[in-house]
């Protein structure tokens, strides 16, 4: 072995020994242990999502990117019934948890939990990459995050649009219920606290509208095995 390598192969032994090796080791350990996270990015059309399966499909996507994709991946959204079709509860399709971010730390530990105090907040609500969201006094503030949900995470049971047409459109037409992932608001009340039932979108369900309101067309994505 000439001396070029014989220092290449020094050198990768001594970035082993120094801990490069492990942190890579143990980062993709907890990617490999998240059951919970915030999409880093929206479908890019607002609330247009491909409906639930799309939604199911971009959390799955995500996850894959990051070394996570040995999971059943389900959007936290709910669905409203709609031409012969049932309406769809989010909080029934996330499995049973418990729910961990990708630092490891759990958000809840059942669905009970979930949606009564659970650990959700701005520190914990962390994208797939780990990463904090921006939140209410950030630049962009993006903590509008799409549920169509009550607080008990079911679905709406009005004739009223809450869903954007069941993650379909992205236009005017339609709204759609938001949570905030800071747990912050306006006010100091309940509903500016809900990580998912805060108050609807403004001006439709289009990209435009849901930057307006405070959002990216984000949502949240479970594992639900």
């Amino acid at each position: 072995m000439d001396g070029t390598k014989q220092s290449s192969a020094l050198t990768a032994m001594l970035l082993l020994a120094s801990g490069f090796g492990v942190g890579a080791q143990a980062q993709e350990s907890g990617a490999a242990g998240m059951s919970f996270f915030v999409t880093s990015v929206g479908s890019g059309k607002g609330a247009d999502l491909g409906g639930l399966e799309g939604a199911d499909r971009h959390c799955r996507q995500l996850a894959e990117a990051v070394g996570a994709g040995g999971r059943t991946w389900r959007a936290y959204l709910s669905t409203q019934a709609t031409d012969g079709q049932p309406a769809v509860d989010a909080r029934s399709r996330i499995g049973s948890g418990p729910w961990r971010n990708a630092k490891g730390v759990v958000i809840a530990r059942d669905v009970n939990e979930l949606h009564g105090t659970n650990n959700l907040t701005k520190e914990t609500a962390l994208t797939e990459k780990g990463e904090i969201v921006k939140g209410r006094g950030d630049t962009p503030n993006m903590h509008d995050i799409l549920t169509g949900s009550q607080p008990d995470g079911t679905a709406f049971a009005v004739a009223e649009d809450r869903t954007c047409g069941n993650w379909t459109r992205n236009g005017t037409e339609g709204a759609a219920m938001l949570g905030h992932h800071d747990r912050m608001g306006l006010r100091d009340d309940a509903a500016s606290k809900s990580w998912n039932s805060s108050h609807l979108s403004r001006g439709g369900c289009s990209q435009e509208a849901l930057r307006g309101t405070g959002g990216a067309g984000l949502f949240y994505c479970f594992a639900a095995d």
